[in-house]
């Protein structure tokens, strides 16, 4: 599972802000895992540690590893 580059507190904020244009990427946390690859699909989840995940959400990703599709 993977985190996004800002720390969305809802699935909606996240979906919200990829309709609008923004350039969201993803990240492996903790380094024992490579990033997600890209193109390519991956499993999100958030908000981010330390806070309880509350969302998870499958987002495809583009050559350039920016967010175009979340599910």
């Amino acid at each position: 599972m993977a985190y996004t580059s800002i720390n969305f507190k809802t699935k909606k904020q996240l979906k919200d802000s990829i309709a609008s244009g923004a350039k969201i990427t993803v990240y492996q946390p903790g380094g024992l895992f490579p990033d997600p690859p890209f193109p390519g699909t991956c499993i999100l989840e958030g908000p981010h540690y330390p806070k309880p995940h509350s969302w998870y959400a499958q987002a495809t990703l583009d050559d350039k590893g920016y967010i175009i599709k979340v599910k």
